[in-house]
């Protein structure tokens, strides 16, 4: 990870934690049944964030370590999850997170993997996880057209967001995944994912995102405007529906099987 792309987030944790969505629960029903994930074994959380996937697995009895460089966000992670006594957290990447050799049973990386150098983390995550250990990798995947709001959505970022086109989803779809972790993909699932969320909500959910223009940047009001139009032409009972498909690519390091 950069220093760009560790310290972006920095000053967007509020909305972060407010508007971001979670995971449905079918992801870890899918690691345990079709994954063979054991009962309690040791999650990485790889580029945790403010805890969301931690939480995921956390609420299921799984001791998770979440690793984040951002210190804002990690805070978020800490103050949120203080009360689970089988979390902790370290300042790591995902290419030298700073925990044992062989230490953790399953990595996992939600919404994050995309920031990582893809060799250089395959390296560590084998290094970190024991013999046979399991790699997920997850994305809650916005639907881009589903319905005339999501459809004017990616209009607006692609017209008016910063970098959207150097930052958004990368490796979030079938054949990235398949390059990258080789004959060692084991499991691929998708399963489906909303938030509906009032006009502060769209407004929160578009602010925790990376690309979009903060205060002072000449796109920043004209891109509120334009989501206040959008969400005024399109909400049903004052809301709409952030539709996601959430998607979900399991397997082993190359040199860990």
């Amino acid at each position: 990870m950069t220093d760009d792309s560790i310290q972006r987030f920095t000053d967007r944790v509020t909305d972060y934690v407010k508007y971001r969505p979670g995971y449905p629960g079918e992801v870890v029903t899918f690691l345990h049944t079709t994954c063979g994930l054991a009962e309690g074994a040791r999650v990485a959380d790889i580029g945790a964030g403010t805890g969301i996937s931690s939480k995921l697995l956390l609420d299921a009895a799984h001791p998770v370590v979440a690793v984040e460089p951002n210190q804002a966000m990690r805070a978020a992670a800490d103050a949120w999850l203080a009360g689970y006594a089988d979390y902790t957290s370290v300042a790591g990447t995902a290419e030298a997170t700073t925990l044992d050799s062989a230490s953790v049973d399953l990595v996992i990386a939600a919404q994050a993997f995309h920031w990582f150098d893809p060799a250089t983390a395959r390296r560590e995550f084998a290094r970190i996880l024991k013999p046979r250990g399991l790699i997920a990798l997850i994305w809650n995947s916005r639907l881009l057209d589903a319905t005339p709001f999501l459809a004017g959505y990616e209009a607006l970022l692609q017209r008016l967001s910063v970098d959207y086109h150097a930052v958004a989803e990368r490796y979030a779809d079938d054949e990235s995944m398949a390059v990258w972790f080789g004959d060692a993909l084991a499991h691929k699932a998708r399963f489906p994912n909303a938030q509906r969320l009032d006009f502060e909500g769209v407004k929160g959910r578009l602010m925790s995102s990376s690309y979009a223009p903060k205060a002072g940047h000449p796109n920043h009001q004209p891109m509120l405007t334009a989501l206040r139009e959008l969400f005024d032409r399109t909400a049903q009972d004052g809301t709409v529906e952030f539709a996601y498909e959430t998607r979900v690519y399991v397997g082993y390091a190359r040199d860990n099987r």
